[in-house]
C-alpha cells in the first residue's frame, strides 16, 4: 500500500475528521471562557479582592547594569497565572454541573411508553378473541 493511500485513508476516517472538529470546537470555547472570565468574573472578583494584582512580585537574582536586563524569579505571574486558573476550572465546573443536572431532569422524566404497531395491535386484537372463544 502506497503512503499516500494509507495517509489518505487515515485522513479520511471519521474519528480524525471528529477530532479535528472538536479542537476547533475547543479553541473557540476557551476563547468563550477566556473572555467569560476575564471580562465578567475578573471586575468583581477584583473589586471584592482589592485589585490584587501578583504580576510584579519578584525576586532579583541580579540586578540590571549597563545594557544588561535583570535576572529575576517572577513567582508572581505564576502566581497570577494559578489565580486565573482556579477561576476559570471553577467556572467551568459550574457550567457543567448545571448541564449534567439539566441532563439528569430530563433523564428523570419518564418517557410515555411508544404505542403498539399495527401488527402489535392486530396480535392483541387476536389474543383477545383466542381468549373469549369458548
Amino acid at each position: 500500500m502506497s503512503i499516500m493511500k494509507e495517509f489518505k485513508e487515515f485522513a479520511v476516517k471519521g474519528n480524525v475528521v471528529d477530532m479535528a472538529v472538536g479542537i476547533i470546537i475547543g479553541v473557540a470555547f476557551g476563547k468563550i471562557v477566556t473572555s467569560f472570565v476575564a471580562d465578567v468574573l475578573m471586575p468583581p472578583i477584583g473589586m471584592l479582592i482589592g485589585g490584587v494584582d501578583f504580576s510584579n512580585l519578584v525576586i532579583t537574582l541580579k540586578a540590571a547594569s549597563e545594557g544588561v536586563e535583570a535576572v529575576a524569579i517572577r513567582y508572581g505571574v505564576f502566581l497570577q497565572a494559578v489565580f486565573d486558573f482556579v477561576i476559570v476550572a471553577f467556572a467551568v465546573f459550574m457550567a457543567v454541573k448545571a448541564l449534567n443536572s439539566l441532563r439528569k431532569k430530563e433523564a428523570e422524566t419518564p418517557a410515555a411508553p411508544p404505542a403498539p404497531s399495527a401488527q402489535e395491535q392486530l396480535l392483541m386484537e387476536i389474543r383477545d378473541l383466542l381468549k373469549n372463544k369458548p
